[in-house]
């Protein structure tokens, strides 16, 4: 008897060269966090979001908003500006650095940051204690955040935005690379991602004098002696010249797994649309989201639930949106400057399948299966 097999949220998808580039790393024993990978992945990289920025592989997406809060001083008795409606990640560097996470609501034209919340945050933190240290806004779901409101408040007080684009490689704002837009970006090489080594990201800078600090602080801030010689504090944050390896195969596929994801978004939004229940955010005028993943926002958390619950038992992967940090245990207590948004999407709200790796019949199968339950 044949059985279904699981259809994941997001899976990882090979392209087929990175095995040539893991091969080649064992055959010449660079299976160190250096290496000739390491180089030709920043490099890839580096071209690929083209203007003048300077990138740095590193073991991970938080690795590099750790780092990036590291270039700008971040510490004790500081205050940093934060998306709420975002996964933790975003947020736990800024706990790591010693300063304290003040979060920042959403606006529904594409679910990320408010510039207008965002100010009344800045005004009241100036007011009544200092001006914050720095901004994280997040290009949600591959979605770009409204970066000229956003950049032009961050200017007006002289705060730097750290960018975390550990969703949106591939999306562009006004034909500018999300990463790029602001004065620091991350991105993220999860399994789930885009593009994936496995586990990885990178730092983007504006500086070789920054990305060469980055690397520095990566490798234990080991100093130039030539003994083991330490005057700052450092991480082991560097990735390995075996994961780079997959990141540079995966680097040759990146557009097309960018136009794969875009197709999901539109057969779902095709097949979809006309149930009254379900919404789709789309894009504004000179957005372009990678649709990393395709959300929905139900008419009630009861509707959300029934989907996800039916998928489930169909072996179909869904989850609801992220839960804002400001209604997380861990964040409950911090200051908060929220109008409802992000409350409303998380309790409403959805995320389907979206690999780039779908088959015709998985989607099928996934539209079929919400078809049935929003007519039962």
């Amino acid at each position: 008897m044949l059985t279904k097999t699981k259809i994941y949220l997001s899976s990882p998808h090979l392209g087929g060269s990175e095995q040539k580039f893991v091969d080649e790393a064992f055959a010449t024993n660079w299976i160190a966090p250096l290496g000739p990978n390491v180089d030709g992945f920043e490099n890839d990289l580096k071209n690929y979001l083209g203007e003048n920025n300077y990138v740095a592989a590193l073991s991970s997406g938080t690795a590099s908003i750790h780092l990036a809060l590291q270039l700008l001083g971040v510490t004790h008795g500081d205050e940093v500006l934060c998306q709420s409606f975002t996964f933790s990640a975003s947020a736990n560097p800024i706990v790591y650095q010693g300063a304290t996470p003040i979060f920042i609501d959403s606006e529904s034209e594409t679910w990320n940051m408010s510039p207008e919340l965002l100010e009344i945050a800045i005004k009241d933190r100036i007011e009544k204690y200092k001006k914050p240290k720095a901004i994280i806004a997040v290009h949600l779901y591959g979605m770009p955040y409204k970066a000229n409101e956003i950049n032009a408040i961050a200017r007006k007080y002289d705060i730097p935005i750290v960018e975390d684009s550990a969703e949106a490689l591939g999306s562009t704002y006004y034909n500018r690379k999300c990463g790029t837009l602001s004065d620091i970006g991350i991105l993220s090489f999860n399994g789930n991602k885009i593009i994936t080594t496995s586990g990885g990201g990178a730092l983007i800078v504006k500086s070789k004098e920054d990305k060469d600090k980055a690397v520095f602080l990566s490798t234990q801030a080991r100093d130039n002696a030539p003994h083991y010689e330490h005057s700052s504090i450092g991480f082991n944050y560097r990735m390995s010249n075996v994961l780079a390896g997959i990141g540079r195969g995966q680097m040759e596929v990146i557009d097309e797994r960018v136009l794969a994801r875009r197709k999901n978004f539109e057969f779902y939004k095709k097949h979809l649309s006309h149930f009254k229940e379900i919404k789709f955010l789309d894009e504004p005028e000179n957005f372009y989201s990678n649709r990393w993943i395709t959300c929905i926002e139900t008419e009630s958390f009861e509707l959300r639930e029934k989907i996800r619950l039916e998928f489930l038992k169909d072996d179909i992967e869904s989850r609801p949106l992220w839960k804002p940090m400001h209604m997380q245990p861990i964040f409950k207590d911090y200051l908060h400057f929220t109008n409802g948004t992000s409350e409303h999407l998380f309790e409403k709200g959805l995320c389907l399948p979206s690999g780039s790796n779908l088959s015709h019949d998985d989607l099928q199968r996934i539209l079929d299966n919400i078809t049935k339950t929003l007519k039962t």
